[in-house]
């Protein structure tokens, strides 16, 4: 783990120093925004291709189920970090991943290439969901515990600057070369990104197994409901806010081409606010250090979601400029519970259990969003499109008001 040197500055500027200088904190970042390049590419272009190879617009909507659904299988997935080496686990991931793509290569562009396009992103997606876990516990054990909360910012920084980068690169590929190519592109950033993962330098693997015996200590089997997130107040009430948040963001944006139609604009203009809320995200990622070490998690959760429910209400208004002013807000907002609470998962869980926790913590907080878009689709023909996003704002400002008033975690 990164030494810490009595009297360094904890600033946030002195942390992201810190944090430049590690070469491990670098080769991670590298290797998760070059394959969040091909993967952001991928995602978008899938649901293209099926409807070229279809026609069929429910068939397109299932690659987005497909490569969700293996998150709800995250407790049991992510326990793989928590048993085998995890640099060597992000290396052969990689290698997998990228192998698992060449039968869309040689067979995606025929008929029945359809279902062969959702088989793999089915397995596509759980490859994600370990890795997640690999990465997660990876940078747990690596680093400093003080520069881990700016470094998931950044992490999520990279991550949304690639969802507003890579469809572009994914768009363009596809339509000069065709979806093969793309995958081909996204292969290509699965080999890059295991070779940035070979370069990492690891003391030890501090994965200790149950029932395995190291420095002759046997480790004990934890109880059970530890095994899932840590037994403290903290990082649970922390993952159950982010999880409202997502959940309060689908029910909202399941309206988003109702509230378009509402401001007389066209449903493409929803490619500007989508760019507006991503641009918002990347601040939110680089600042989220320095707001986690100032107010501590539960009033950054609070905090993102008053920002949030402050946009949102923004929406509601329903007229061009203040919606675009919402998107921003929302950007900004949302990835701050989201990591608080991944932080404090991290800082909070046993060595030997991080990759379980996150793949839990994973599961609980990103899965209410497929919940919430099924909530608002099912709401669109019943409420205005003003109203889904007020109801959402006042919702997000209790959850925030109660993170303020009640918090009994600790800075």
């Amino acid at each position: 783990m990164t030494s810490e040197t009595p009297g360094t500055p904890a600033g946030p500027s002195a942390v992201l120093r810190t944090l430049g200088r590690d070469r491990t904190a670098r080769l991670l970042l590298l290797a998760i925004t070059v394959s969040g390049l091909g993967s952001s590419a991928l995602f978008l272009v899938a649901g293209v291709w099926v409807k070229e190879l279809t026609g069929s617009d429910s068939r397109a909507a299932l690659c987005g189920l497909a490569l969700w659904l293996p998150s709800l299988a995250g407790p049991w997935l992510g326990s793989l970090a928590d048993h085998l080496p995890r640099r060597e686990l992000l290396v052969t991931l990689q290698v997998a991943t990228a192998s698992l793509l060449v039968p869309l290569l040689v067979w995606g562009d025929r008929p029945g290439g359809v279902w062969l396009v959702l088989a793999v992103l089915v397995l596509y997606g759980a490859s994600g969901v370990i890795e997640d876990a690999a990465q997660s516990s990876l940078v747990a054990t690596a680093l400093a515990p003080r520069t881990l909360g700016s470094f998931n910012g950044l992490r999520m920084t990279a991550n949304e600057g690639m969802k507003l980068l890579a469809p572009l690169a994914g768009a363009g590929v596809y339509t000069l070369w065709g979806g093969p190519r793309v995958v081909l592109l996204d292969a290509c950033t699965f080999l890059v990104a295991a070779l940035v993962y070979a370069r990492i330098r690891v003391r030890r693997d501090r994965v200790r197994r149950v029932g395995d015996r190291r420095d002759g200590v046997r480790a004990a089997a934890p109880p059970a409901r530890s095994r899932l997130l840590p037994h403290v107040p903290a990082p649970r009430r922390l993952v159950l806010a982010a999880g409202a948040a997502m959940a309060l963001s689908g029910t909202a944006s399941a309206s988003g081409y109702g509230l378009m139609a509402a401001m007389g604009l066209p449903a493409a203009w929803l490619g500007v606010t989508s760019a507006a809320q991503g641009a918002g995200s990347i601040v939110a990622g680089v600042c989220a250090g320095g707001l986690l070490g100032r107010l501590g998690p539960p009033r950054t959760t609070a905090l993102g979601l008053a920002l949030w429910a402050t946009g949102a209400a923004l929406h509601s208004l329903a007229h061009p400029a203040t919606s675009l002013a919402g998107a921003v807000l929302c950007g900004l907002g949302l990835p701050l519970p989201l990591i608080a609470a991944a932080t404090e998962v991290l800082r909070r869980t046993p060595p030997h259990l991080l990759g379980r926790a996150t793949a839990t913590a994973n599961t609980l907080m990103f899965a209410p969003t497929a919940v919430g878009q099924g909530a608002g689709a099912a709401l669109v023909t019943a409420l205005d499109p003003r109203t889904q996003y007020a109801s959402a704002a006042i919702l997000a400002g209790v959850v925030a008001a109660c993170l303020t008033r009640g918090s009994t975690c600790s800075r």
